[in-house]
C-alpha cells in the first residue's frame, strides 16, 4: 500500500474517537495489552514521562520534549490529534516518523490489527512504541489521547507522571463531575511514581491526593514550588501555568541532566524543536488571524481573556465545534459585539452550522452560516479591515483546516 492507501485503511477501521465520538471509546486495556504482547513490549525499552490533563497536557508535552532536546538527548514525542499529516503524532527530536514506517507497521501487523479489531489510537500507539524502541530513543513524552485510567498509552511505567488543568470535556465518556474527571485522569499515577498536579484546583486536589497515597507516590503541586520565571515561544499568557508543572516534572526526573540553559532554550524554541501548532498561532497580519485549538469553557475562557487584552478595531470569530460539545457554558464567555461566521468542521461529528448559529443566537450571538471552513474564513477576511482581528478556533478540526 501507499502512505495515503495506509492512511485510508487505519481511518476505516473500528471508530476513531476523533471521528466517531464516544462510540469509538474501547473501555479496555486488553487490546493495546495484546499488541503490546506482539510487539515484546517496546515500551520496557526506552524511558518516558506520562502526560494528561483537560487543557495544557500537549503543550506541556512540547515543552519537556524541546527542553530535553536541548539537553542533547535523544527524545521521542507522542501527541494527538494530528493538524495537518498523521505523522505529527510520533516524532523524535522534532522529526516526523518517516511514511515508509507507517507503511511497514500496518503492513507487517495488519492481519493482527484486523482480528483482534484494535482501534485507530490503539494501532497508532503501538506503532509509536515500536518506532521509540527501534530509533533508541533515550526518553519518550507520551500524552494521554483520552482520559488516563483506560487510555491505550496507560501500560508504560514512566519515569515521572505529569497531570495538567481539569476541566470540562469528553463529560459523555469521563464523567459529569469534575471530580469524577480527575479520577479518570488520576489513573495515570503509578505505583512509588512521582506524579506532578501542573495547578492546584481546591475541589478535586483530594482525588490525587488520595490516588497518590493508595499507590505510594510522591505527590507535587507544581504551582506551590519555587520556580525562576521562564519566557516561551508559545504564546498565550495560559502557557505560564504550564511551564510551572514542566519544571517540576523536570526537576523530579531522575538519570538526566538538564541546565538552566537548556530549560531557558528549550521553552523559547519549543515549535521550532518540536514542530507544534495551533496553540496561539498567528497566521498572517494586516488582518491579523489567530487560531487556539482551546475547545472547552476552561480553555476557551483563557483564550477569551486573553483576546481581550489584544488591540484591535473590529473582532471578528471563525467557529466550528464538534456534535457533542456542551456549548451552553461557552456562548456566554463571547463578546456580543463581535463579529461571528460559523461552519461545520469537515469531519462526521462536525456541528451543522445552522445548529451551532442558533444555539449562538439563543445567548445573543449572532453570526452567519457558512459551507465550510474555509468559506467562513475567507468571508471574515472580506469583511475584515487591516486593523482587525480574526479568530479561529471551536475545535481541533476546525484549526486543522485553516492550517
Amino acid at each position: 500500500m501507499t502512505y495515503r492507501q495506509t492512511l485510508d485503511w487505519m481511518f476505516a477501521q473500528l471508530p476513531m474517537y476523533q471521528q466517531k465520538g464516544a462510540v469509538a471509546y474501547n473501555a479496555k486495556l486488553d487490546n493495546i495489552k495484546a499488541l503490546d504482547e506482539r510487539l515484546n513490549h517496546p515500551h520496557h525499552h526506552f524511558k518516558s514521562i506520562h502526560v494528561t490533563g483537560t487543557n495544557g497536557k500537549g503543550s506541556s508535552s512540547h515543552m519537556q520534549a524541546s527542553v530535553l532536546q536541548e539537553a542533547g538527548y535523544r527524545v521521542g514525542l507522542y501527541t494527538s490529534p494530528h493538524l495537518k499529516d498523521f505523522r505529527e503524532r510520533i516524532r523524535i527530536n522534532g522529526i516526523p516518523v518517516s511514511k515508509q514506517f507507517v507503511i511497514g507497521f500496518i503492513g507487517r501487523h495488519r492481519r493482527f490489527l484486523e482480528q483482534h479489531k484494535l482501534s485507530f489510537f490503539e494501532m497508532t500507539v503501538g506503532m509509536a512504541f515500536e518506532y521509540f524502541r527501534r530509533k533508541k530513543v533515550d526518553i519518550a513524552i507520551i500524552e494521554v489521547g483520552l482520559g488516563g485510567r483506560l487510555d491505550s498509552t496507560n501500560i508504560i511505567r514512566p519515569e515521572v507522571s505529569l497531570i495538567t488543568n481539569i476541566g470540562y470535556d469528553h463529560t459523555e465518556i469521563l464523567g459529569n463531575e469534575l471530580s469524577q474527571i480527575a479520577a479518570e485522569k488520576a489513573g495515570i499515577i503509578k505505583e512509588q511514581t512521582p506524579v506532578v498536579i501542573s495547578e492546584t484546583q481546591p475541589e478535586i486536589a483530594g482525588v490525587f491526593r488520595k490516588k497518590a497515597e493508595g499507590m505510594h507516590a510522591p505527590i507535587y503541586f507544581a504551582d506551590q514550588q519555587d520556580h525562576p520565571q521562564y519566557a516561551t515561544d508559545l504564546l498565550g499568557d495560559y502557557q505560564q501555568r504550564n511551564i510551572k508543572g514542566v519544571l517540576t516534572a523536570l526537576k523530579l526526573l531522575r538519570g538526566f541532566t538538564v541546565s538552566q540553559e537548556n530549560i531557558a532554550k528549550g521553552l523559547l524554541k519549543v515549535a521550532e524543536n518540536t514542530g507544534l501548532l495551533g496553540r496561539w498561532q498567528i497566521l498572517r497580519e494586516h488582518p491579523r488571524v489567530l487560531c487556539d485549538t482551546a475547545h472547552n469553557r476552561e480553555g476557551l475562557e483563557l483564550v477569551l481573556q486573553q483576546l481581550g487584552r489584544q488591540t484591535y478595531r473590529e473582532l471578528h470569530f471563525v467557529l466550528g465545534f464538534v456534535k457533542e460539545k456542551s456549548l451552553d457554558g461557552i456562548w456566554p464567555l463571547f463578546p456580543k459585539t463581535a463579529s461571528y461566521y460559523f461552519a461545520r468542521p469537515d469531519i462526521p461529528r462536525g456541528l451543522d452550522a445552522d445548529l451551532l448559529a442558533a444555539s449562538a443566537l439563543h445567548y445573543g450571538v449572532k453570526g452567519k452560516t457558512f459551507g465550510s471552513i474555509p468559506e467562513a474564513l475567507r468571508a471574515a477576511l472580506q469583511a475584515a479591515s487591516p486593523e482587525d482581528l480574526i479568530f479561529v478556533g471551536g475545535s481541533n478540526f476546525t484549526v486543522a483546516e485553516v492550517l
